[in-house]
């Protein structure tokens, strides 16, 4: 999995599954442009992304995630439920706001 850290007002933290980087998804109103200037930074792994989310979910984030892998670590991590998943062409989308 990948993931990016962006330092704006806020911090923007994307979370994303390697193959899709680069994709487009659409399924009627819902719409996700996987660009890799946005979703494409480190290679981790499901223990440096779970310690991520913990770090990063106490403070003031936005998070932005995408992909079976990706959305099972944020649903194991606490930090979404199920409910707050939709599928976009049958793939996985979170998207957090705390």
């Amino acid at each position: 999995m990948l993931i990016k850290i962006h330092n704006s007002y806020r911090r923007i933290v994307a979370i994303c599954d390697n193959e899709l980087v680069g994709k487009k998804l659409e399924e009627g109103q819902r719409v996700i442009d996987i660009r890799e200037s946005f979703y494409k930074g480190e290679e981790k792994t499901e223990e440096e992304i779970l310690n991520i989310l913990e770090e990063y979910s106490g403070d003031d984030a936005t998070f932005n995630i995408v992909g079976e892998n990706s959305v099972k670590i944020a649903l194991k991590s606490g930090l979404i439920q199920p409910e707050g998943v939709v599928n976009i062409q049958g793939v996985p989308v979170a998207l957090v706001l705390l």
